[in-house]
């Protein structure tokens, strides 16, 4: 158990192991993807998988994913501010809110942040723009799914870029695009 009470949320693991996600490969390649792209060096890439959400953990080189690197987030409860997860390594404080947008729309698979908020200060006047909250908070996470409404990427104030999508080719051509932008 890992408790987690300054960011908001408690992890307790249901399993120590590694996760057997058939999903893995696919989060490898858009990591190393998006890292050799020169875009990427510091991002949070999620999968839905069933009623679980793939998601690497934090403080890892996103261009280097191994399978002991991603967390399977089992559940999350926001009343309790409970997260679920299998997996060796720490959850990512924004672990949750990947969790609430995978659950949030049924037609978001894949979600691909970037942490950049050189990028995010250019898009700003572009891109649906969050109000600035804690982040690993629920406030971040209704400021997120509100931006969401109008638009599959967005700007999360002082933070960096969130991209949404039905699947992660969908979310790789929008991230690519955006760049070219």
């Amino acid at each position: 158990m890992k408790h987690n009470l300054n960011l908001g949320f408690q992890t307790f693991y249901a399993s120590k192991g590694e996760s057997n996600s058939p999903l893995i490969p696919e989060i490898v390649r858009t990591g190393k993807k998006l890292k050799e792209s020169g875009i990427v060096t510091d991002a949070v890439i999620s999968l839905k998988y069933g009623r679980h959400v793939l998601v690497n953990a934090e403080n890892i080189d996103i261009g280097k994913i191994k399978r002991e690197d991603l967390l399977e987030i089992v559940d999350f409860d926001p009343v309790k501010r409970v997260l679920l997860v299998m997996g060796l390594k720490e959850s990512d404080i924004d672990a949750p809110t990947h969790w609430m947008i995978h659950h949030a729309r049924n037609e978001i698979n894949a979600v691909v942040q970037i942490n950049d908020n050189s990028w995010a200060e250019k898009l700003e006047k572009k891109l649906p723009t969050t109000k600035e909250q804690p982040r690993g908070t629920f406030e971040f996470t209704k400021e997120v799914l509100k931006a969401l409404r109008s638009s599959k990427k967005i700007v999360i104030k002082n933070r960096g870029v969130l991209f949404v999508g039905s699947n992660m080719k969908e979310v790789e051509d929008l991230v690519l695009e955006t760049h070219g932008e």
